[in-house]
């Protein structure tokens, strides 16, 4: 018998040429390279970050610390280390900082008067009234550091203790330009023009050549007019006030 030829026949296989295969991979190639471009481009450098992660009051913090890494006794540098934390609300730190500036300058105004703040704000209120009385008492007999502790409390808020310490040193010296004068910017800084305008009038009488001093007053409304001769007398008075305060504290 005759065998019967099948009518199917088997499918050949495609044949691909080595140009095709070439052309695949260099596609492929090309197109992993792009992804990767675009994934770099697309991801920020570690340094980029870091960059942004850098705030300026972390550079700061970084900035005190060398300082006092470099030297530890360094009152004003704890003093600032002290305010950061104190912003940051990590109230213990920036006590311990404060205490660590007092240490090293028990005469540290704005240390004296950041204490007093961060224990108010730890909610210890007795302490608080207590550490001001002792600052306070401390200043009692000196115009200048009466002054200086003024602004400091004044710088942190505690604006009674400011004005107790302004009336402190202005009556320790009355005929103090100087001391009027920062008077009169509390006053300003609060909004109170009235009072404001008796102080700067009354230091502009007792020193005539403060040109700053008649810019406010003009500011305010009051017609001055300033000296052609500079007198030194005034100045001189303030000179004599700090100068009685450094030799009473020795």
């Amino acid at each position: 018998m005759t065998p019967v030829k099948s009518t199917f026949t088997e499918k050949q296989k495609p044949v691909v040429s080595p140009s095709a295969f070439l052309f695949f991979v260099l596609s492929c190639s090309l197109l992993t390279l792009a992804i990767l471009l675009l994934d770099g481009c697309a991801k920020p450098k570690a340094s980029d970050i870091d960059k942004k992660v850098i705030t300026p009051t972390e550079r700061k913090k970084a900035e005190l610390l060398k300082k006092v890494d470099r030297k530890f006794e360094n009152p004003e540098a704890h003093y600032q280390l002290g305010q950061l934390y104190q912003n940051e609300g990590r109230l213990v730190k920036a006590e311990n900082e404060y205490n660590i500036a007092l240490s090293f300058d028990p005469a540290h105004r704005n240390s004296q008067a950041a204490m007093v703040k961060v224990l108010l704000d730890s909610g210890n209120k007795p302490k608080s009234d207590l550490a001001a009385d002792i600052y306070m008492n401390q200043v009692s007999a000196y115009a200048v550091e009466s002054l200086k502790l003024a602004m400091a409390f004044q710088h942190q808020g505690l604006d009674d203790y400011a004005l107790a310490c302004y009336r402190q040193a202005l009556n320790l010296a009355p005929n103090s330009a100087k001391i009027n004068r920062q008077i009169g910017y509390y006053y300003l800084s609060k909004g109170n023009n009235e009072r404001a305008e008796d102080y700067l009038i009354r230091s502009f009488q007792i020193d005539r050549n403060q040109p700053e001093v008649a810019g406010e007053l003009g500011r305010l409304g009051v017609e001055i007019k300033i000296p052609r001769k500079k007198d030194q007398s005034p100045a001189a008075l303030d000179k004599m006030i700090e100068k009685s305060d450094k030799q009473l504290s020795q």
